[in-house]
């Protein structure tokens, strides 16, 4: 067996995963909030500190995902029964079909801030933020679902 699929990583990356979607979410949040409150430096900060987080999940993310197939191991079924896999799955589909657009979006509503091109900033975020949070909180949900409330058998290897 290689080391990719001996290490410890494949343990605690979910957790990780989720654990950073929280964070993410917190900051935008906390980010909506200083901007509502006129404090914009703050704003400011917290938003690129959400994006660095996202930034460091995205890498954990594909870590397991990419790595674990390499490492010869499989992604975690979801084996409960209808109606409860419906809803896994529409919470799952709709989270993965809008994390695609997140990179885009706020990567361009960060530049338009940091460029003081505030309506077109202020334009682009009334999207960008509600996406982005939503597909911070799912991704929490998915992790939930998938390894607490409905946990794979203890067979699974890859359960932490």
């Amino acid at each position: 067996m290689s080391l990719w699929a001996e290490a410890d990583i494949w343990r605690i990356l979910p957790a990780t995963d989720a654990t950073l979607n929280a964070i993410a979410a917190m900051l935008l949040v906390i980010g909506y909030a200083l901007i509502k409150q006129g404090r914009e430096t703050a704003h400011k900060w917290t938003m690129l500190a959400a994006f660095g987080v996202s930034t460091v999940f995205l890498a954990c993310y594909l870590t397991y995902h990419i790595g674990g197939r390499i490492a010869g191991r499989p992604p975690v079924p979801f084996t409960q029964p209808p109606p409860i896999k419906y809803v896994y799955f529409s919470i799952l589909i709709s989270h993965v079909l809008l994390a695609f657009t997140v990179p885009v979006l706020a990567i361009r509503t960060i530049w338009l801030g940091l460029k003081d091109r505030r309506e077109s900033h202020r334009r682009l975020a009334w999207w960008t933020f509600p996406i982005w949070l939503y597909v911070s909180v799912t991704g929490v949900v998915i992790y939930v679902m998938l390894y607490h409330v409905y946990p794979p058998s203890s067979a699974n290897p890859i359960m932490p």
